[in-house]
């Protein structure tokens, strides 16, 4: 231990000794502050999704499209940042770096509380506080960082899946804060959600700072993460891992919006829309919307039980054409919509909700057993290095954990694509998401003939070799984990 109070010099997890005789503590209290610091961080990433049900048009004077543009940029900014938060935990502390991760996400916070009050803010003001917003989506990255260190491999799996099933929720969860205060004061009260979001801010920081440790032995891999792209199964998962978790938070941060849009149209049946009429559709909304995520956080760990089972890449090809047949039923819906004069009908509004729903089940499916793929493709590709296979183990781990961290990165950018195509389907003449669904469809078609072509049928030698002059490394680096 080191003489400072807060950091561990000689950390290691797979010493069963010193696990059972405290360590196992020590990684559990670190594990339940990391799960409320990253829950946070979840929220206020998707915290504009809510705060647009707070954004009447008549008061605001931002259209569907502009308000789908302010979604699509928190999640491209907390992309981004998942690469350098991957290396944050390593080079700050784990402890260090998660207080600082969670007080910088007041800044987002007081910003959308002060001009969420002030209507007639410019949308380019809008458009810088919602970038603000992605410091809270590159959390997840340093969190699952940080926790992968304190686990020893038998729990791993557990650990990881906590973490990460605890962060997806914040989700749902300020979307179940925003229909509170829709429900008891109305669609012009967005600063109580973020008086909410300022004291669970506090608490999180706060136990970091009094439970959490920093790891001082802890490494990154770096190089790892240039090697792993140099591998054409990288860039074939994460483009996998954009059809499942690009879908998840994508439709996680567009469902309610798509949900206000219809419902506003069934109230003003044509007509102008009242300021009634907008809070009613913003509480309908928000009464829906959350279901959506919460159901996609909940199947995740179903996904990996079923790939353990049956198989990563069965169980992803399964998951997309399940999604096909989903967005099939979307488009359906909205062709039957487009057609149909006035505004949407009982039946259309509940068929949108089912296909949404299901859309949001299978992507969390998809987001397990497309993460319990790489392992497998990394192990095959180990047997065919040189030199002892403990090396050439510890070399799959490296390429597993980099990947994952990559693909964490590159998948939530599916997120921006989903939110720019609804946005331009709702700028279309039809003015309606269903050109929006016919990509979702197309989208899943590819995804699901690359799961197919290169992870079902039965695979060749060259599909699973080494790379040419790939060689295992004898020093077992810490792996990255995100996702």
């Amino acid at each position: 231990m080191s003489s400072r109070k807060h950091d561990i010099d000689d950390w290691d997890s797979e010493d069963v000794e010193a696990w059972n005789n405290g360590g196992a503590k020590i990684a559990r209290r670190n594990l339940i502050w990391s799960v409320i610091a990253e829950h946070v961080g979840f929220s206020i990433w998707s915290i504009w999704s809510v705060m647009v049900l707070f954004m009447p048009q008549n008061v605001y004077h931002i259209d569907a499209a502009g308000k789908f543009f302010l979604v699509a940029i928190p999640t491209l900014i907390g992309s981004l940042l998942r690469i350098p938060y991957t290396f944050a935990t390593a080079t700050f502390g784990g402890r260090n770096w998660t207080i600082f991760s969670a007080l910088v996400l007041l800044i987002p916070t007081l910003l959308t509380l002060y001009f969420m009050n002030q209507p007639g803010t410019s949308y380019t003001t809008f458009m810088v506080i919602a970038a603000f917003a992605g410091l809270g989506g590159g959390n997840f990255a340093s969190s699952m960082t940080n926790i992968n260190a304190f686990y020893p491999q038998r729990y791993k799996g557990w650990a990881l899946g906590l973490n990460a099933g605890g962060g997806n929720i914040g989700v749902p969860v300020i979307q179940l804060v925003g229909l509170l205060v829709i429900a008891t004061a109305g669609n012009r009260a967005p600063h109580l959600v973020c008086a909410v979001y300022l004291v669970f801010i506090a608490i999180a920081a706060v136990g970091a700072a009094l439970f959490m440790d920093n790891l001082t032995n802890q490494r990154t891999n770096a190089k790892s993460m240039v090697e792993v792209m140099g591998h054409r199964d990288s860039w074939l998962i994460a483009l996998l891992y954009i059809g499942t978790f690009g879908s998840f938070i994508g439709f996680s941060f567009a469902f309610g919006q798509v949900l206000q849009i219809n419902f506003l149209a069934g109230l003003a049946k044509g007509g102008a829309a009242t300021p009634a009429m907008s809070a009613a559709a913003s509480l309908h909304a928000a009464q829906i919307a959350f279901l959506g995520p919460l159901l996609g956080s909940l199947s995740r760990p179903v996904g990996g039980w079923l790939s353990d089972r049956i198989g990563g890449g069965k169980i992803t090809l399964y998951t997309f054409a399940a999604m096909i047949v989903s967005a099939g039923w979307l488009v359906g819906a909205g062709v039957i919509d487009d057609s149909t004069p006035g505004a949407p009908t009982g039946g259309t509004m509940i068929a949108y909700v089912v296909g949404f729903v299901l859309l949001f089940v299978l992507s969390g499916i998809g987001n397990g057993s497309v993460y319990k793929m790489i392992p497998s493709i990394f192990e095959a590709k180990a047997h065919g290095l040189e030199g002892v296979w403990a090396d050439a183990a510890a070399w799959s781990r490296r390429m597993s954990g980099a990947l994952i961290g990559v693909a964490g990165a590159i998948g939530a950018l599916g997120g921006v694509g989903i939110n720019l195509v609804l946005r331009a389907s709702y700028q279309s003449a039809a003015k309606s998401a269903t050109m929006a669904f016919w990509v979702f469809l197309a989208f899943y078609v590819l995804c699901a003939v690359i799961t197919w072509f290169a992870y079902v049928r039965k695979p060749t030698a060259k599909s699973v070799e080494a790379p040419a002059g790939a060689t295992a490394e004898e020093e077992e680096e810490e792996t990255v984990t995100t996702g």
